[in-house]
């Protein structure tokens, strides 16, 4: 019963007989820069956090798009700029006024030994990715998901890149890995 929800999620009704369960998975979908739409398996992510711009700790000698650190629940996590991070355009030269950050807190799916960032309670490597803006959760069945020709992504999206997703309304949405992000970290942003 449970992994009828799971799999169906939360809207569907009772399966009748000779039904059977859609296949598919919830995706939190935001925007990097305005007209570029991405999401995440919802799984991935332990929670949304809207936090004051000036209690990100910025680190020196660090790669640009590494924002800082944050006191998330009384420990450092590691912000990062997801835009940036792929190579486009940076949250600090889009043009929009904030005094506050959008962040999507992420988590490896399985702890991994030696991880120096964990969240204490669940032993799994945490990560907060700063993002434009969040949108809805999508719905989508992950054989939907089509790769990229490798000269329509930039060099930088790659290693993230679970490939992107058409919408029946022809919208392009591009499909990341969280735990490819938090994999391909610099050691020292771990």
């Amino acid at each position: 019963m449970m992994s009828e929800f799971m799999t169906r999620g939360t809207s569907a009704g009772p399966l009748t007989t000779g039904q059977t369960a859609e296949v598919g998975q919830h995706y939190m979908r935001f925007h990097l820069v305005p007209d570029t739409n991405a999401m995440l398996p919802v799984e991935q992510i332990t929670e949304v956090l809207t936090i004051p711009i000036a209690s990100v700790v910025p680190i020196p000698s660090m790669p640009a798009w590494v924002m800082g650190v944050y006191n998330w629940r009384g420990e450092i996590m590691w912000m990062v700029d997801l835009g940036q991070l792929i190579g486009l355009t940076p949250l600090h030269q889009q043009a929009t006024s904030r005094s506050n950050y959008t962040v999507v807190v992420i988590r490896t799916s399985q702890q991994t030994p030696g991880d120096r960032q964990t969240d204490s309670q669940t032993g799994r490597k945490v990560l907060g990715l700063l993002v434009n803006r969040l949108e809805d959760m999508e719905w989508c069945n992950p054989d939907e998901i089509q790769s990229p020709p490798l000269s329509a992504v930039t060099p930088e999206l790659v290693p993230f890149l679970r490939g992107y997703w058409l919408k029946s309304n022809h919208d392009i949405l591009v499909v990341l890995d969280g735990n490819s992000i938090i994999a391909r970290m610099p050691k020292t942003a771990n």
